[in-house]
């Protein structure tokens, strides 16, 4: 049977490969002999310094001490930032996201203590695309969350999209700024992160960029697939077509423009002027609008709305009717004062002031 030791010199192999061990004592404020020691199961390691080497080596403290996954850990993904100049990845925001994300996972935990097993998700764009049906794109949330189990939240708290998994239940929690293209994108950008198995354990900085790439490359072929993109004569197509062809399809025209040019390996003169131009630009101007009504706008006020699932609401409101759970934070969850949150509650009885009065020794 694996110690605890074993499977700390096992992340150390995947995280730090050729690093010497007593500059990794050094780091965790162990000495060398020590750190050496307890690697080889020849003494134990304190809570703290446990706690500190799986900080150091970004590992589970639980795997480590028992050798499985903690159910109840919050394990994210992020959609990062990608400079097209520098080739580098980044999510700045990363740090200040975390409240409103372990804000996120309480909500669950509170309606679902115990973990569940997740359903299996289709494995490939191709089998996403078939199990959301046609059409997907406008009610992409709502079919994530009937189709494929998946969960989508969306708060004005965070700087990009993420996607996370709490006690066996898939979560993609979004920034709410009313860009409803970027979020298609990041929709599934972070479906790829759990088609792919991401979730699974910690990375290191190595692996990051490729799995990064690999979401992108899913989402790619989820909202844009190589057949749609080849039965298009990029070449005739005026700007109505062009402008229809973004609103159907819910992509941003330079996102349009980076996949018509990796899969024809060419970019027409017309979608590369547009590219470099805002998407509603070309929306405003080229779509011919519906009897009046204004779906650009509805579109983006949609997308800029605080949103939780309506089950995991019902749920909190079971909780609380039962007396298992106060209202804060489906108040939270609603972006409301508690309140001014009005549910049903279990009734307090009333205590007789004498035996009140006896109770207390008076």
């Amino acid at each position: 049977m694996q110690r605890i030791g074993a499977r700390a010199l096992e992340q150390i192999q995947r995280v730090h490969p050729g690093s010497l061990q007593r500059d990794l004592a050094v780091a965790i404020d162990m000495t060398p002999d020590a750190f050496s020691r307890a690697l080889n199961d020849k003494r134990a390691f304190s809570s703290l310094e446990l706690a500190r080497l799986a900080d150091l080596l970004g590992a589970d403290i639980h795997w480590l001490i028992t050798g499985e996954p903690d159910p109840y850990r919050i394990v994210v993904a992020a959609r990062h930032e990608f400079d097209h100049a520098t080739r580098r990845r980044d999510v700045p925001g990363r740090e200040t996201d975390d409240q409103a994300l372990r804000d996120i996972a309480l909500a669950y935990r509170q309606t679902d203590p115990n973990p569940r097993a997740a359903v299996a998700l289709p494995g490939s764009p191709d089998a996403v695309r078939a199990a959301l049906g046609d059409d997907f794109v406008r009610p992409f949330a709502d079919r994530l969350e009937h189709r494929l189990g998946v969960d989508v939240v969306r708060v004005a708290d965070l700087s990009t999209a993420y996607s996370i998994v709490v006690g066996g239940r898939r979560v993609i929690a979004l920034p709410a700024t009313g860009n409803w293209f970027w979020e298609n994108w990041s929709l599934a950008h972070e479906l790829g992160h759990l088609v792919l198995g991401h979730h699974d354990e910690p990375i290191t900085e190595a692996e990051r960029d490729p799995r990064e790439a690999a979401a992108n490359g899913f989402a790619a072929d989820l909202l844009l697939p190589k057949d749609a993109m080849a039965a298009v004569d990029w070449d005739q197509i005026d700007l109505a077509g062009l402008a229809d062809l973004v609103w159907r399809w819910g992509v941003s025209t330079d996102a349009l423009a980076r996949r018509i040019a990796a899969v024809t390996g060419y970019l027409p003169e017309l979608v590369r002027t547009w590219a470099a131009q805002p998407t509603q630009r070309l929306l405003r101007r080229h779509r011919p609008g519906d009897g009046g009504v204004d779906e650009i706008t509805a579109r983006m006020d949609a997308a800029a709305q605080r949103r939780f699932p309506r089950a995991l609401q019902e749920e909190h409101l079971e909780r609380i009717a039962a007396g298992a759970l106060g209202k804060g934070t489906l108040a939270w969850m609603l972006g409301i004062d508690p309140d001014s949150l009005e549910v049903d509650t279990p009734a307090v009885p009333e205590v007789p002031i004498d035996d009140l009065a006896r109770a207390l020794g008076l």
